[in-house]
């Protein structure tokens, strides 16, 4: 099972959203679907999908929060993918196009495809619904990566800290390591010198971005995208809990907030089998039972499952 999976909240578009996705992406498709009814935000939905073999949740739960480029996706058009082309090289390039014109149909551009130092090939865009992504295309002879990789963005008061960030994470999650981290040079600025320009790390089986900006963005990382990790017991969820959670005010239903501004879900992995796995029913009264929670207690929702 996927450790950590990105979590995107729609106002009422994550069935839409994930249908369209699953269009777009290679090998990808929605694997499961719930309805919830009598919450706090209403009715709605609760979808599980792959965005090119990488797992993802979605809700429809009301416009509470909005999508930024603060956590956007990049994805990795690497030719070693395309191999089975007559012309790898140009396969990627091609299927990376596809995608591009289909993401920035009805969306915004954030930075134009073209060709930059780091890549022949790259842009940066908003798709219809706000979720950000930033396709480039991959030089073979690197280090491979996942297709889709999560990106954070520090600017404002976060920004210099991405570094941090790297290291507190890697530090909390087993099966972690650092990977590339390449650092701002002298200059005019804004950037200042030795904050990361490009880093990258991994944590058990997915891999992370995280990048420093000065320049002045109108944005900060909120509850639109968040990272549920997939907890194997109770004693996990409170060991992540004191290790993360920075704001307990905000904690609420495996929900907390880490100290720069990160939104994570710390989730048993018991739930999402209960929610593949159950009837309506089952679904209805376990998410009954999440909504007073602060931390998930995992004995109650499998009590409540369980109920005849």
């Amino acid at each position: 099972m996927q450790k950590v999976v990105p979590h995107l909240w729609f106002d009422k578009e994550a069935v839409e959203a994930a249908e369209f996705y699953a269009s777009v992406f290679p090998e990808s498709r929605m694997t499961g679907k719930m309805r919830f009814e009598d919450t706090p935000s209403g009715d709605g939905d609760l979808v599980l999908l792959e965005i090119w073999n990488q797992k993802f949740w979605a809700i429809s739960a009301g416009p509470l929060f909005k999508f930024n480029p603060s956590i956007s996706f990049m994805v990795n058009f690497d030719p070693l993918f395309f191999g089975s082309s007559d012309n790898p090289a140009q396969a990627a390039r091609e299927k990376l196009d596809e995608v591009w014109n289909a993401l920035a149909d009805g969306g915004s551009v954030l930075m134009p495809i073209d060709k930059y130092p780091f890549s022949e090939r790259y842009g940066w865009v908003a798709d219809k619904y706000g979720v950000s992504w930033q396709l480039i295309l991959t030089n073979p002879e690197g280090e491979p990566r996942p297709s889709i990789v999560p990106s954070f963005l520090f600017v404002g008061a976060q920004c210099g800290r991405a570094e941090e960030a790297i290291n507190l994470y890697t530090s909390v999650f087993e099966n972690s390591k650092i990977g590339n981290i390449h650092r701002y040079p002298e200059g005019p600025g804004p950037d200042k010198a030795g904050t990361v320009m490009y880093g990258d790390f991994r944590v058990d089986d997915s891999w992370f971005v995280a990048m420093d900006s000065a320049h002045e963005h109108k944005f900060e990382f909120n509850e639109a995208v968040s990272l549920l990790v997939n907890c194997e017991d109770q004693q996990e969820i409170d060991e992540l809990t004191r290790q993360l959670s920075a704001e307990p005010e905000s904690e609420q239903c495996g929900w907390i907030k880490d100290k720069f501004g990160v939104s994570w879900q710390l989730s048993p992995t018991v739930l999402e089998d209960m929610f593949v796995n159950g009837t309506q029913d089952q679904f209805s009264r376990v998410t009954k039972a999440l909504m007073p929670m602060k931390k998930i207690d995992i004995a109650t929702l499998e009590k409540v499952f369980a109920e005849a």
